[in-house]
């Protein structure tokens, strides 16, 4: 197989950028490297594209490899025929490839193979030639031995070997594979219809397999493992084994009958078994595989949240019992001061808690207050909104998702970074940084915990290690890394950094202090040419000695940038001062294709090194909505169908969309009320972070539960 002309067809590319991008890859460069810094090699390929070619490349070769080892296995058992090796080499699939190597594959004691060893193969042959003129007990009686001491059992032996055969066909399976798919059903039944369960509505449900959802069939398999559903799929078997028997019964007579009976059997007995398992996990891979790109499409959309920038922010943990935590920090997210008031029940010690919190709201400054989602968030909010209304100067909040906050705050990272706090309160100083900069924060949490999915515990881990991995290494890299701030896992997800590296760049700046330029960190142990190169261009130095290192340009470009600044009538100070507002008009001026042939770079890095001196430190999440603060709290009471509200997408799944509106519990936009069209899926609509517009459908005060819509009234 021609790999790079596969992956150019599939995915619809030029050869070349295909062959660039492969090369690229085998080189070791990271994919945010090149998808930045390699444009003119790549066409300018963006990094989702570009995993997909890394993804797909990887399983191309799989494939290829796969196919020597089988061609290898068959040939040293001297059955490798010509039509057998072409039809591997073509094969597109791993499935086909196995499908072809089934009947060559050491098998465990089964019937038929007890069978060959009573000599019974030459007697299955002969039965399946299907001679009227043979007659098959005439011809069972060569057979008879110690061992098979009956016609009827040397004809039984027979059989089994035949269904086997049958069973191993690869051209069969592929059949009725595809025919399964077309017209079968996935079918779930209670356990035990008595019991209560979240699964109610599967107790006796069916699904065709080409239309079920993924989150139906994920659904489904927790329910089988959790003891509640019996799932199964069916078809309609008659047609199944008219396929089967069409292409191994020949005419009538009675060896025909002999293969008809076999060929039943090994639908029943080895076929039909062996399909449902191979199309039950074939569906709960695609069904895992939609639900890992939900979660990846929404933890970017988080990650990726506009930060509250340089605002002193009280972050506060709810809690009943043992009070809400509270951490005041700055705007570069220092700690300046922590408590623990008691304005919930059972202490209901509201007055004294508005006292101390008035006080440090004073004194430090805050504007803004961030309050974690959990367990007593609800009275917490209405608390701190009583205390907005009392307090002289304008303060906001905003309740966010506290999910992976505890894990956080118990972990190795969060005792070192805080050992003074014990773990609460690291939780609200958390809980305050997840506002200020929740790329920064959330970085530090294993994606899995954050929250934004569904069924997100019952994924393959390390299938969604790697995607969410991607996801935040691709945020981390698209706003970029100030160097002398950043922590040690944040500084991780950078590309061509890892753990140790990133721990030695943390130990160098504390020894040596901030770094003033990025030559400096060829200092750093262990971290090389290579890995400067891949990731020289993401870490920033505000105030350092050279202006370059605080932009995306590339220190492979510098000249190219200095050059550009001098052939546009500008000078490195001017980018500091932020007064070359008129380059890109300059440079349109000149002629990018001039540019890039007198500075001997390409025009996407140009105009790249062009937007990148425009905007010194640019982040690209400012020019995004900003977040919804609200000073004032609603109740689930408050509500009536048909009420206006603004709210913030929190949470995007496969049936809709879950929005925050201020009254503690989200409510559910489903997909039929997201717009007046026909939406496939919601994320063609509404991405975690939205600010949107909806209205009231219903509100359930019993199970607190609130139905939203987009749909505007009357339109």
């Amino acid at each position: 197989m021609d790999i790079i002309k596969k992956l150019q067809e599939e995915l619809k590319l030029q050869h070349q950028q295909v062959e660039n991008t492969v090369k690229l890859i085998d080189e070791g460069n990271t994919i945010p490297f090149i998808a930045r810094y390699r444009k003119e090699l790549t066409g300018s390929l963006d990094d989702q594209v570009l995993r997909a070619l890394s993804e797909r490349l990887t399983y191309l070769r799989g494939l290829e490899k796969r196919k020597e080892e089988v061609l290898a296995l068959i040939e040293g058992q001297e059955k490798l025929t010509d039509g057998l090796r072409q039809s591997i080499e073509q094969a597109q699939t791993m499935t086909e490839v196995e499908d072809l190597y089934r009947p060559f594959r050491p098998k465990r004691k089964t019937r038929a193979s007890v069978a060959k060893e009573k000599g019974l193969a030459p007697l299955a042959e002969l039965i399946l030639k299907q001679r009227k003129e043979t007659g098959v007990a005439e011809e069972a009686k060569a057979f008879l031995n110690d061992e098979v001491e009956t016609i009827e059992a040397a004809v039984a032996g027979a059989l089994d070997i035949i269904a086997e055969e049958v069973s191993d066909d690869a051209s069969l399976r592929g059949k009725l594979r595809a025919q399964l798919l077309r017209q079968g059903r996935l079918v779930t039944k209670a356990s035990d219809p008595e019991a209560e369960s979240v699964y109610t509505m599967y107790y006796e449900y069916q699904e065709p397999l080409s239309k079920i959802a993924g989150h139906r069939v994920l659904a489904a398999d927790r329910g089988e493992r959790e003891g509640f559903l019996k799932v199964s799929v069916e078809t309609d078997e008659a047609a199944a084994l008219n396929t089967v028997c069409r292409q191994f019964v020949k005419g009538e007579g009675e060896a025909s009958e002999l293969v008809q009976s076999a060929c039943e059997d090994s639908y029943s007995r080895l076929i039909f078994p062996s399909l449902e398992r191979e199309i039950r996990s074939q569906l709960t891979e695609q069904a895992d595989e939609q639900a890992i790109h939900i979660f990846a499409e929404n933890l970017e959309k988080l990650l990726m949240q506009p930060p509250v920038k340089d605002c002193v922010t009280l972050g506060l943990d709810p809690a009943y019992r043992t009070g809400c935590k509270i951490a005041v920090v700055d705007g570069t997210g220092k700690v300046l001061a922590t408590t623990v008031v008691y304005p919930t029940p059972p202490q209901k010690k509201a007055e004294e808690a508005k006292r101390t919190l008035s006080a440090l709201i004073k004194k430090y400054h805050v504007t803004v207050i961030s309050i974690g989602n959990g367990t007593a968030s609800r009275e917490s909010e209405s608390f701190v909104a009583e205390l907005i209304r009392e307090l002289e100067t304008p303060v906001s909040y905003m309740v966010v998702s506290e999910a992976g906050a505890s894990v956080y705050s118990a972990s190795k990272l969060a005792a070192e970074e805080f050992p003074e706090y014990d773990v609460s309160l690291r939780s609200a100083v958390s809980i305050a940084r997840r506002l200020q900069d929740p790329l920064a924060e959330l970085v530090k949490i294993d994606p899995k915990a954050i929250g934004v999915g569904q069924y997100q515990h019952d994924m393959p881990k390390a299938r969604m290690d790697e995607a969410l991995g991607g996801v935040v290494e691709h945020c981390v890299n698209t706003v970029g890394v100030d160097l002398n701030t950043a922590s040690q896992p944040l500084l991780a997800r950078v590309a061509g950094i890892n753990q140790s590296v990133a721990r030695n760049i943390v130990a160098y700046r504390e020894e040596n202090g901030a770094f003033q330029n990025r030559k400096e960190l060829m200092k750093v142990p262990k971290l090389g040419a290579k890995a400067f190169t891949q990731c020289a261009g993401f870490l920033r130095i505000p105030g350092g000695q050279n202006i370059l290192d605080y932009t995306g340009v590339h220190p492979e470009s510098y000249p190219a940038a200095e050059q550009l600044l001098q052939a546009c009538g500008y000078q490195l100070s001017d980018v500091a001062d932020r007064q070359i507002g008129e380059l890109a008009k300059r440079a349109e001026g000149i002629g990018y294709p001039e540019l890039a042939k007198r500075l001997d770079t390409g025009i996407p890095t140009l105009r790249d090194i062009v937007a990148e001196l425009q905007k010194p430190g640019r982040d690209p999440r400012d020019e995004l909505p900003k977040p919804l603060l609200r000073s004032d709290v609603l109740e689930l009471k408050d509500l009536k169908p048909g009420m206006e509200l603004k709210g913030t997408v929190r949470n995007v799944i496969d049936f809709g969309a879950f929005v925050d509106i201020g009254v503690h519990e989200d409510g559910l936009v489903h997909i039929s009320q997201l717009s007046n069209r026909f939406v496939k899926h919601p994320l063609d609509v509404v991405s975690v972070g939205d600010i949107v517009t909806v209205w009231v459908l219903d509100v359930d005060l019993k199970r607190k539960r609130i139905a939203l819509t987009m749909k505007q009234p009357g339109k």
